[in-house]
């Protein structure tokens, strides 16, 4: 079937494609419970609720001595009744008496306040305590959560500390999303992988590694990984029988307007293409669409052009249908090191550092800007966000994009 593939409509705004695209999001994956061991970056497939209270018990939080504060008289001291350790079951507080007690252990029944024991002394088994606070440095049952209440919502990825959580809450197993399958594919008869001799005219595969790096640090799991040559059959057959095995296909060139522009063809007659272009520099050639059913993105060939629509486009599609329901991280506003006198009518995302100062971060251009040059998207912190057509002076607020933000 034929899509909107016209070259004279206007270029789309990002946020006019990803509408398009999140409208035309798959059903989410179907769910499985995993060990928690290897629950970290899945996605929860269900919302989870506190099993316990949390703590268990009254605990002192502090290493020092127990006691009952109504039990306290300035100047008299009370004397040891034993001591009670983490892990051990604590007896009940005798009448005037106190205990040793140490961090995390649970407080003998009829005590109710902990002295840290920088606070106090012990001489021939009495201690002697200047003042009290009634309940000081104690953690109450239920201080932190109370059984049944809310611990991670469904659509939340789960972090470090979300397993430390959920392994602190008793909870060994747990019930996320299957993975998200990605076929990606690399088009290009001039392209040759990492390791192999260059010819007249080739250069390394550098988008493959790339994105195959993105993808897996976004939960993906690659069931196909490969380079199709400027072939406009062979590329048409590939793509069928990867739509065929994956959940989405993302594909990077092909699908600008040259004549070895094979992929958005083939996507034309396999399935449909629902949207082509954006108004952005780098990153124009951008399409989405479909594969016999299978949703399909196709990159610029360029480098930074395929890591700046992967990260502002593909990303947020690709959370999405893996069921992850996150705030989408938004770029911050600081000062710009640099003066902006050259108003583009694309939208421009680049490459730029963090400079700090006694006023605080600035940001500042890499010299080189092309849509081919990897080096500079190493180097950066970063992406500047400017309006088309926007001009500005040094110390002008602008967006910045951290990329520590947008690969994770």
């Amino acid at each position: 079937m034929k899509g909107c593939d016209c070259p004279d409509e206007p270029l789309m705004r990002i946020e006019d494609a990803l509408e398009q695209m999140l409208a035309r999001l798959p059903p989410l994956p179907s769910s499985e419970t995993v060990q928690l061991a290897g629950a970290a970056g899945r996605v929860l497939a269900d919302t989870l609720y506190s099993p316990v209270d949390v703590p268990a018990w009254d605990n002192s939080a502090m290493d020092g001595y127990a006691l009952r504060a109504a039990d306290w008289r300035a100047g008299i001291p009370l004397p040891l009744a034993g001591r009670v350790a983490a892990g051990e079951v604590a007896g009940a507080l005798p009448p005037e008496h106190a205990v040793r007690i140490f961090t995390g252990a649970p407080l003998p029944a009829g005590a109710d306040t902990v002295i840290a024991q920088e606070d106090c002394r012990v001489t021939d088994g009495q201690l002697w305590v200047e003042s009290v606070g009634t309940g000081s440095h104690v953690r109450r049952r239920g201080e932190e959560m109370r059984e049944g209440d809310l611990l991670l919502c469904a659509g939340t990825r789960l972090r470090p500390v979300d397993i430390g959580l959920l392994a602190s809450r008793g909870i060994a197993c747990v019930p996320v999303y299957k993975r998200l399958r990605v076929a990606l594919v690399s088009s290009g008869d001039e392209l040759r992988e990492p390791g192999e001799t260059l010819g007249p005219g080739q250069i390394h595969n550098a988008n493959q590694p790339l994105l195959q790096a993105l993808l897996t640090g976004w939960g993906c799991a690659i069931v196909s990984a490969e380079k199709l040559p400027d072939q406009a059959e062979t590329t048409r057959i590939r793509l069928a029988e990867l739509a065929g095995q994956a959940d989405l296909v993302i594909t990077s060139g092909g699908v600008s307007v040259g004549e070895e522009d094979h992929i958005k063809h083939a996507v034309r007659e396999l399935g449909r293409l629902h949207l082509w272009r954006l108004a952005i520099q780098p990153g124009k050639p951008l399409a989405f669409g479909e594969v016999g059913g299978t949703p399909w993105i196709g990159l610029p060939g360029n480098p930074v052009a395929a890591l700046i629509t992967a990260l502002m486009v593909a990303r947020p599609w690709v959370w999405a249908a893996m069921g992850r329901t996150q705030k989408m991280p938004q770029p911050i506003v600081l000062p710009a090191g640099f003066d902006w006198h050259r108003p583009r009518p694309r939208r421009q995302f680049l490459r730029a550092s963090l400079t700090g100062g006694a006023e605080g971060s600035v940001v500042m251009l890499h010299a080189q800007q092309g849509s081919a040059m990897l080096a500079a998207a190493s180097w950066a912190d970063g992406l500047v966000d400017i309006d088309p057509h926007g001009t500005f002076d040094a110390g002008a607020p602008v967006r910045f994009w951290p990329l520590s933000d947008l690969m994770h």
